[in-house]
């Protein structure tokens, strides 16, 4: 199924209703215009689009790091615009402090909503096995490979007390062979502690396919959403998956959006 509407219904986990923004500038630039797209509680989104169509300015708009001209963007309801820690935010880099050991760049969301030192390091402790870094909560971020720096930085982000997720491109730096294996272990992780909402910002659509349950396509800069395709297919999902006739149609529906094609030709 593929459509560019809101679907109807109770409160969403992500809102977005006619949001554009423009940076001033001489001249200034347009890099959202009209955004729509809703993200249900406990669905996995992806947000796909060209390089610079405004894909993480609209994740910063969520975070409430950047304000638009004109729309409204909600998160469970409430406003997010202006608004920081709403939710839990992972930027394209992991953003570790190099000063601090492993643990203490875990627990650091969290000690900056207000949970309490002492009980953000024993939920880290309790996972720091599932993310597959048992054995390391003492090791400085430059002792750790660049599929751990990642693992650390999404248990950061998880530990932060939130029930959305703003995922921007957690995976770019990695090697293909690296992201396959976290494509594999991030399902695992988001199905065990519980399938909070998400919206993961990719310009991989083998990515976004693997890990979403609905994928948002964007336009070319002033970025606008050109379709919403559902990913009905079942989890986890493998490496093999991604060769299958079904995972190949969905494929070729996100690449005929980003093609340009019009919202009749990749219906579903």
């Amino acid at each position: 199924m593929t459509s560019t509407d809101a679907t109807d219904g109770g409160q969403a986990a992500i809102a977005v209703q006619g949001l554009s923004l423009t940076f001033a500038g001489s001249p200034p630039v347009r890099a959202l215009d009209s955004v729509d797209l809703r993200v249900e509680a406990g669905q996995f989104a992806a947000l796909v689009g060209p390089s610079g169509c405004g894909k993480s300015t609209l994740l910063r708009v969520l975070a409430g790091l950047a304000m638009p001209d004109r729309g409204a963007a909600t998160l469970l309801g409430q406003e997010a615009t202006g608004r920081t820690g709403a939710a839990a935010y992972m930027p394209q880099r992991d953003a570790l402090l190099p000063w601090r050991r492993a643990l203490d760049n875990a627990t650091l969301g969290a000690e900056l909503t207000g949970v309490p030192r002492r009980e953000a390091r024993a939920a880290a402790r309790a996972l720091l096995g599932r993310f597959g870094l048992e054995g390391f909560e003492n090791a400085w971020p430059a002792q750790l490979s660049g599929g751990m720096r990642q693992r650390l930085a999404l248990l950061r982000t998880f530990l932060a007390p939130r029930e959305v997720l703003l995922l921007d491109e957690p995976f770019g730096a990695l090697d293909a062979l690296t992201r396959r294996e976290m494509h594999g272990w991030l399902q695992e992780v988001w199905s065990r502690e519980g399938r909070r909402s998400a919206l993961l910002v990719t310009h991989d659509v083998d990515e976004a396919l693997t890990l979403a349950d609905v994928v948002f396509v964007m336009s070319p800069r002033p970025g606008s959403v050109v379709a919403r395709i559902d990913v009905e297919l079942p989890r986890p999902r493998m490496p093999a998956d991604t060769v299958s006739a079904q995972f190949a149609g969905l494929k070729g529906q996100v690449l005929s959006a980003l093609s340009g094609a019009p919202p009749g030709a990749i219906a579903g």
